[in-house]
């Protein structure tokens, strides 16, 4: 919205609603961006929370480009405990942690009543067999299970009902986000023939890898190249079978790496059960986001781009058919740390507050 927050008075800041986790990535950045603008807590900055045994930091020193007039300077870092967000009000805690830490935190953030967004891919899968490539050591416990039974999968367009009630909401994975957005209206009518296979070609930018630096994020790696990894391996591939109701035999994920910043291009393949047209593509695609102010569709013969939605939290979907109208080939984009991130996980919360889906995104 373009929204500048009040000055952020001492008592204004000593309770808040919200607090994040895990402040120090390139998702816990944005997520702190959004919610210091956001209107509904105009004047009322977020409890930002680092690991328990730190000392606290301000904020601007560690993402100077959050700096402003209205006092975001004197924010800080605080250590981490149950008391410091009991004592501040805190009713909703972002989790922009490693999956490790998000399954032994969840438990407790529940027990102690508060309800939980969570931006890992901890509870995103409802399949032991799909959770099995994160390598869970509570696997099967009986507190993992009754939790995974409450955990509801944070896609907005999909499950806009559920995340208003719920108590914990686990993030989509970025990758997953373009992807199921861009075949659910498909495979949902019954148009695909899976029989022949959904191709799905990502590429995403250096930030989707995290913030950690690793040897193939590395610049003297990643800039100047593409490279494709994890291929039959990746973790989101079982986002894709569970939200699309997809057998790993129908469907091939083969994620790349794009020498820029931020940013997701997927390319998906498809054949039809029968041929169609353009226009009743585009319509069906229509219809089915008309409630969705974060999914935009191109016109027919139209393809998005990455610059079109990067710094947004759009989802840019658009497509191109065969003269014999029986394939089709679909091209999703979105910034991977705001629609596939940050920005995702305030359209969460503000469905789960009662708010405008919208509100601080737009």
């Amino acid at each position: 919205m373009g929204f500048a927050p009040k000055t952020l008075s001492s008592e204004l800041c000593a309770l808040s609603p919200v607090a994040i986790l895990g402040v120090s990535g390139y998702a816990g950045m944005e997520l702190a961006r959004l919610l210091l603008r956001h209107p509904r807590f105009s004047g009322t900055a977020p409890v930002f929370l680092g690991r328990p045994d730190s000392a606290p930091e301000r904020l601007t020193a560690l993402h100077p480009q959050l700096l402003d007039n209205n006092g975001a300077g004197s924010l800080q870092i605080e250590p981490f405990s149950w008391d410091l967000l009991r004592d501040r009000g805190v009713q909703v805690l972002f989790l922009a942690t490693p999956h490790e830490q998000s399954r032994e935190l969840v438990p407790h953030a529940l027990d102690h009543g508060l309800r939980v967004i969570d931006l890992s891919g901890a509870w995103r899968l409802e399949q032991p067999a799909n959770r099995a490539v994160y390598k869970f050591s509570d696997e099967g416990s009986s507190v993992a299970t009754a939790i995974q039974t409450q955990a509801i999968y944070g896609m907005p367009e999909l499950h806009r009902d559920a995340i208003r009630h719920a108590l914990l909401v686990a993030n989509p994975g970025c990758y997953a986000t373009s992807i199921i957005l861009a075949l659910k209206p498909l495979v949902s009518a019954g148009w695909v023939d899976t029989t022949r296979g959904i191709v799905c070609d990502s590429k995403s930018g250096v930030s989707g890898a995290g913030k950690a630096p690793t040897a193939k994020t590395h610049f003297m790696h990643a800039a100047d190249n593409l490279s494709a990894y994890n291929v039959f391996a990746h973790r989101h591939t079982g986002e894709l079978l569970e939200q699309l109701s997809l057998s790993p035999d129908q469907i091939v994920f083969t994620p790349h790496l794009l020498p820029i910043p931020r940013g997701i291009l997927s390319t998906l393949y498809v054949w039809f059960r029968e041929p169609q047209q353009p226009a009743t593509i585009e319509s069906l695609y229509r219809r089915f986001f008309a409630e969705s102010p974060f999914v935009r569709i191109f016109a027919a013969g139209h393809l998005p781009q990455i610059q079109y939605s990067v710094h947004t939290n759009f989802c840019d979907i658009g497509f191109q058919l065969s003269a014999d109208g029986l394939r089709c080939v679909i091209v999703s984009c979105l910034d991977n740390l705001l629609k596939g991130a940050a920005g995702q996980a305030v359209q969460n919360l503000n469905l789960m507050l009662g708010f405008q889906e919208s509100e601080g995104l737009a």
